[in-house]
């Protein structure tokens, strides 16, 4: 994770102080790529500890379609309990929200739900002299796995939370927006993110062991191997609250990558658990705690 390391230096060096919509503060660089190599091992950070467990409820949370904060607590802790909490707690319970919610935990029409169900409207009609649309549902991510294996080669395997009809019906517009997947001569399936904005600090670690996990997952289902995770930044930021901590991530020595591992017999993406995904060797230093705005 030298390559992430890198980057949060960039940042530091680079970018500038900006105002934000938070009202922390940032120092920001736009447009900022990274590349990783996830063949035979993963890119989990070590210089601090991985909330693993986060990570791997989160991304089933997506694939499940779910937009119900309390599920994700579901498959995270087993529970519904409200004194659970997840990474999305906050944004469900922010004032801006709140009057939004049609339940306790909704948060509206999220990542994996535009994953799983976007609306397709089609069938306009009229009715009583107004016109009248009615919709479908895609499926991108089944279609994103159903492309790869019939047209591995093709450009157009995209998967995107980023639709600006339905901006106004999310708790939190996405930030990791766009991903395309790309399958090479010999097997490999490689991911590059688009990410319109990204806490460097507290989000950016999540977001690469996320998509890099998603990739390995896919890759399993279509009988490929992982290759590249490509991360594509616009807004990179360090807010100035972390830049303490940032620097102190900075004096540590990133440590020997762990091996993730998934449970070989597992062709559906529908079918993964947390008891199929294991994160082997993994060792770090200490957490290093940061408060995350809002």
């Amino acid at each position: 994770m030298r390559e992430y390391h890198d980057s949060l230096r960039e940042v530091l060096d680079r970018g500038s102080d900006r105002t934000d919509r938070t009202g922390v503060g940032t120092r920001s660089l736009f447009g900022l790529q990274t590349r990783y190599n996830i063949r035979g091992h993963f890119p989990a950070v070590t210089t601090k500890r991985l909330a693993w467990k986060a990570v791997v409820s989160e991304l089933l949370w997506f694939i499940e379609g779910s937009g119900d904060e309390r599920r994700l607590a579901e498959i995270l802790h087993g529970t519904r309990d409200p004194e659970k909490k997840t990474i999305w707690t906050a944004n469900a319970q922010a004032d801006y929200w709140a009057p939004n919610a049609q339940y306790e935990g909704d948060l509206g029409r999220v990542y994996g739900v535009q994953w799983r169900t976007w609306r397709k409207f089609n069938n306009m009609s009229w009715e009583d002299d107004l016109q009248v649309g009615h919709y479908e549902t895609v499926d991108q991510l089944q279609n994103l796995i159903d492309g790869i294996k019939r047209d591995p080669f093709g450009r157009r395997h995209i998967l995107t939370a980023w639709n600006p009809g339905e901006l106004d019906q999310m708790a939190l517009p996405p930030c990791h927006v766009l991903s395309q997947f790309y399958v090479s001569d010999d097997g490999e399936l490689s991911c590059q993110l688009y990410q319109r904005s990204a806490d460097m600090f507290l989000g950016v670690p999540f977001n690469i062991a996320s998509y890099s996990l998603l990739t390995y997952m896919i890759a399993q289902v279509c009988d490929l191997t992982p290759g590249t995770f490509v991360h594509t930044i616009g807004d990179a930021h360090i807010y100035l609250n972390h830049v303490d901590a940032v620097r102190e991530q900075l004096g540590r020595v990133p440590l020997t990558p762990p091996v993730l591992r998934l449970d070989p017999t597992i062709g559906d993406i529908n079918k993964f658990t947390m008891d199929d995904i294991f994160l082997e060797n993994y060792e770090s230093y200490s957490p290093i705690k940061a408060p995350m705005a809002v």
